[in-house]
């Protein structure tokens, strides 16, 4: 498989699935961020506790760095993605969901691709989009992040009405 489609399935593939599961895409944007905070200060400690127990690990069980990181990035996402499928209710704001969707599989990308195995990584990572992509990294980060907090900001719970409106 070519890079180019390789690298369109990881971005639209999780876009996709928010839009039709009707998952709240800025709270999987956020996990994806947990994910990644989880990967830069946890998956050392988390391998070095994996090797200590590594003789009760099953064979052919690959316990590599790459891997545990892999695990740590998109655990707290497929868990928020799923107790969140069908929160999004109505057109309206189903139609808001779509672009921190877009976000979720654009910085899905960037923080996977780097983690997958060897060749594929490489050939991603060789590939002139992905050169594309990582130019414009932070314009998608800060961009996904602002349009994900403005969301969040604006799905806020109504608060009571004011005394004035209330029938007596």
């Amino acid at each position: 498989m070519t890079p180019v489609i390789t690298l369109a399935g990881i971005v639209l593939v999780p876009a996709v699935l928010l839009m039709v599961l009707r998952i709240n895409a800025t709270l999987v944007f956020l996990s994806l961020c947990l994910g990644n905070i989880l990967v830069q200060f946890a998956a050392d400690d988390v391998s070095s506790l994996i090797a200590l127990f590594s003789a009760r690990v099953p064979e052919g069980v690959d316990t590599s760095n790459h891997n545990i990181s892999l695990v740590l990035l998109l655990l707290p996402t497929l868990l928020t993605a799923l107790f969140m499928i069908k929160t999004v209710r109505g057109n309206g704001k189903l139609a808001l969901n779509l672009l921190p969707a877009a976000g979720v599989g654009l910085l899905g990308a960037l923080l996977v691709v780097p983690l997958l195995p060897g060749g594929l990584s490489h050939n991603i990572m060789d590939s002139s989009i992905w050169s594309q992509i990582q130019s414009a990294q932070g314009t998608v980060v800060g961009a996904a992040a602002t349009i994900c907090l403005l969301v969040l900001w604006m799905q806020r719970p109504k608060t009571g009405r004011d005394d004035k409106h209330k029938k007596h």
